[in-house]
């Protein structure tokens, strides 16, 4: 049987001394025909009759070779979330627990979780032939199991097949323990040995698997499940949260989303975009169908609490989480925030393929902060999306989300990027002032006995030291942010959405400072808010030395409520903060222009109003939700 397999034969020699007189020839026995196959085509089955899983089964490529899942959700819920008597579990306790902490298969959910490695009948063996089966590399990231009847037992060392197993076949699961962390310790790949002796012959096969990489979620992939943080109460800011929680289930439903919001309600970070990152990894099943297991990314902040209602809430059939360790305490917090990763649609240009999209994060280039190290390290040794760092320096949040949003369209790319324009912004407040406006109350939002309503002008906005100045700033940041953008994906000006947006220092004494001044400002000093939200807002952000601006840095965030800052829905439908800008002649001139924006690009626009839960918290509605997508696609291939 000719294949492309590596086969390594022992052959017994046996010295000869001199004849007296000739004899026969002895012909020593053939060395069994080992051939241990994996689905190497990613079709969903192992082809032990044919040809289609044999070239290049001993090598991996983005393209081609048998992949296994890291098998690290809970299928049957048996991870505890605290410990004997109610003790509160750590982190690492937490995250120790899944399908893989085990040998055993827990279940049919869990053996559909295996990737599947068959060995073609051995012919012509005696009945004293045995096998056995190791994995030579990557061993302490895998493991094997054997089908024995209706049941799965571990593979060992003394793990011996019989000589029906072998002439029958055999077939094998395997699984890895965890996901690629860092590609200098362990690359992903399993090496799975059969070794066959038969009548002092013996002969082995390999096969090369590598794990599933684990992606994150780009927007031509259609949103599934919402998630918020909802705060309990009935009072001040718990009202108004609990508020914004119900419009934004019926707007989900609207779009055609039927599950019901996933709600995280334990420890009250109301920022669902920043504490997670949902990714996913996925391999070929039975019937070419794909296996997906969701993986919940926690952020790298080792001190926010919430992370860890993503073990305590979300994993199990079908979830996992991981969480990075070794995150170093000058590694700024607030760019370790999941707001702070977005992922750009499939794209190819350059010379480069990115077959299930690219990362891009936020980095400090004035001060030179960029996000832990052990997150890039993990993202990047995926092999796939390899993260794109943008300057975020002018940001006092410093995320991508504030200013950059990638909208499915009818195109040859397929998308196209959506980009905050202060410039923009600023035209129509100026055109407003010109045709006599001036005087129009720069917000529409509504006051209340707790948040008096801002009481500032147009023409107060625009004589400000310094709202001009910011936008000038933001507008020349973004332009350079865009143009790393278009070099590297080849986007086009035409494949521009440009969407008004204006940012502030929040200060008239042109320094950031903390949330409350930009809140009394806004006449809103008094509105009751969660500690989380002022910590996000005022301590982190400014806490630690790195989290400090570099020389000369101006950070801003959203003025008015940044509409890139939203949610897609659906592949036509987006979600935006409402604007509360100017009304003139019975029209918000910034919710019209940026339902123009986005209706000419097929999109039905819809607003929610964020301002008092979020955009006074310098967030917006993409801040405080996160979505759940399709993952159902094949990641190697566009």
């Amino acid at each position: 049987m000719a294949t492309s397999h590596v086969r390594r034969t022992t052959v017994a020699i046996t010295a000869i001394g001199a004849v007296l007189a000739p004899v026969a020839p002895v012909f020593a026995a053939e060395p069994p025909r080992v051939d241990l196959r994996a689905d190497v085509n990613r079709d969903g089955r192992v082809d032990v009759t044919g040809t289609t899983d044999t070239a290049g089964e001993d090598r991996w490529s983005p393209e081609r070779g048998a992949v296994f899942l890291p098998n690290i959700d809970d299928d049957t819920k048996r991870c505890k979330t605290v410990g004997p008597g109610g003790r509160k579990l750590s982190d690492a306790e937490l995250a120790v627990c899944n399908d893989a902490a085990d040998a055993v298969v827990n279940g049919a959910g869990d053996a559909a979780d295996l990737a599947r490695v068959r060995s073609v009948p051995v012919e012509g063996v005696s009945g004293s032939a045995t096998g056995s089966l190791s994995v030579v590399a990557g061993g302490r990231k895998s493991r094997v199991f054997l089908k024995r009847g209706t049941g799965w037992t571990p593979v060992t060392a003394r793990t011996r097949l019989t000589a029906a197993e072998l002439r029958s076949g055999v077939e094998l699961g395997v699984e890895g323990t965890d996901v690629i962390r860092d590609t200098a310790v362990w690359d992903g790949r399993a090496v799975i040995r059969l070794t066959v002796t038969d009548r002092g012959r013996s002969a082995s096969d390999d096969v090369t698997l590598r794990v599933a990489p684990l992606l994150t979620h780009h927007h031509l992939q259609q949103a599934q499940q919402v998630m918020v943080t909802k705060i309990p109460g009935r009072e001040g800011y718990a009202r108004r949260q609990q508020a914004f929680v119900k419009g934004l289930a019926a707007e989900a439903k609207a779009s055609g989303i039927d599950k019901p919001l996933v709600t995280f309600e334990k420890y009250g970070d109301v920022w669902a975009q920043d504490f997670v990152e949902p990714g996913y990894v996925s391999m070929t099943g039975p019937g070419g169908r794909r296996q997906v297991i969701r993986v919940m990314l926690r952020s790298a902040q080792a001190d926010r609490v919430a992370g860890r209602e993503l073990f305590e809430k979300l994993r199990g059939n079908g979830v996992g989480v991981v969480q990075v360790s070794g995150v170093r305490d000058s590694e700024e917090w607030t760019l370790n925030s999941m707001g702070n990763l977005e992922t750009v649609p499939p794209y190819a240009h350059g010379g480069r393929a990115f077959p299930a999209g690219r990362i891009i994060m936020g980095e400090r280039k004035d001060s030179g902060s960029r996000p832990a190290q052990a997150m890039r390290t993990l993202l990047k040794s995926q092999g796939f999306q390899d993260p794109l760092l943008l300057d975020t320096s002018w940001l006092h949040v410093g995320h991508v989300d504030e200013f950059v949003q990638f909208l499915p369209a009818d195109t040859p790319r397929g998308w196209k990027i959506g980009i905050a324009d202060p410039e923009a912004g600023l035209k129509l407040l100026r055109d407003a002032q010109r045709a006599g406006h001036g005087r129009v109350r720069m917000f529409s939002v509504p006051g209340s006995e707790e948040a008096p309503a801002p009481k500032e002008t147009i023409a107060q906005a625009l004589a400000s030291k310094w709202l001009v100045a910011d936008n000038v700033l933001a507008a020349r940041r973004i332009k350079a942010n865009l143009a790393v953008l278009q070099r590297e994906t080849g986007a086009t000006d035409a494949e521009v959405v440009r969407v008004p947006a204006l940012y502030t220092r929040g200060t008239e004494e042109g320094e950031r400072g903390d949330r409350v001044p930009r809140l009394s400002r806004l006449g809103a000093g008094d509105l009751p808010v969660p500690d989380v939200v002022r910590e996000y807002g005022q301590q982190k952000q400014l806490g630690g030395p790195a989290g400090r601006a570099g020389r000369g840095t101006v950070m801003t965030s959203a003025y008015v409520p940044g509409a890139v800052n939203g949610i897609l829905l659906g592949r036509g439908r987006y979600l935006a903060p409402r604007q509360w800008g100017p009304v003139i002649g019975g029209k918000d001139v910034f919710t019209a222009a940026v339902t123009a924006a986005y209706t000419r690009e097929g999109l039905k626009v819809s607003y929610i109003d964020d301002w008092y839960t979020y955009h006074l918290g310098m967030g917006e509605v993409h801040c405080g939700t996160n979505t759940l997508r399709d993952a159902s696609g094949a990641w190697w291939k566009r």
